[in-house]
């Protein structure tokens, strides 16, 4: 591979590797799972990154391949354990660069007992994405998308008053 493409994908990494981290929240718990999945979506981004015709939606590339990454570990990795609760390191909000208060762990933690596809929707939805380039990244219909976040809304909304109500 070329110097510059090198140079042009680790640039595009250094620029979006928050795309990254989100879903690395959303589908794994502990800090081995994650790691292992960071290198693995970074390999697959890397593999796939000559053919990517599209520079212009560089963003939603990263989403489904970092998406369709953890899907596939998960599916994978018989081991996986839902209800694991997110570590609390300073470090690692840091390096994140997310906020983790109480209410986003929460909200994290309800997230993350969705099934896959709603956590993408969920997670793409968080993060300000169209219906359409939701529909894109995940292969669903646009209006399924809806559908999706409207459930997916209303049984987090379900979780986080039961787990208030519950404090």
């Amino acid at each position: 591979m070329k110097t510059e493409n090198k140079k042009e994908f680790l640039d595009i990494l250094e620029k979006y590797q928050g795309i990254l981290h989100k879903v690395n929240l959303i589908y794994f718990h502990n800090d081995a799972d994650r790691e292992d999945n960071f290198q693995e979506m970074v390999y697959q981004l890397w593999n796939s990154f000559l053919s990517l015709k599209n520079k212009e939606s560089i963003g939603s590339w990263i989403y489904k391949v970092a998406i369709n990454t953890s899907i596939t570990k998960l599916k994978k990795d018989s081991r996986f354990v839902y209800n694991e609760n997110f570590p609390d390191t300073v470090e690692e909000d840091i390096e994140t660069g997310m906020e983790r208060s109480e209410k986003s762990k929460l909200l994290l933690n309800a997230i993350s007992e969705l099934n896959e596809t709603d956590k993408a929707v969920m997670l793409l939805y968080l993060d300000g994405k169209s219906y359409e380039e939701i529909s894109e990244i995940t292969g669903i219909s646009k209006s399924n998308v809806g559908v999706k976040i409207n459930r997916a809304k209303k049984t987090l909304k379900e979780k986080l008053k039961f787990l208030s109500d519950g404090k």
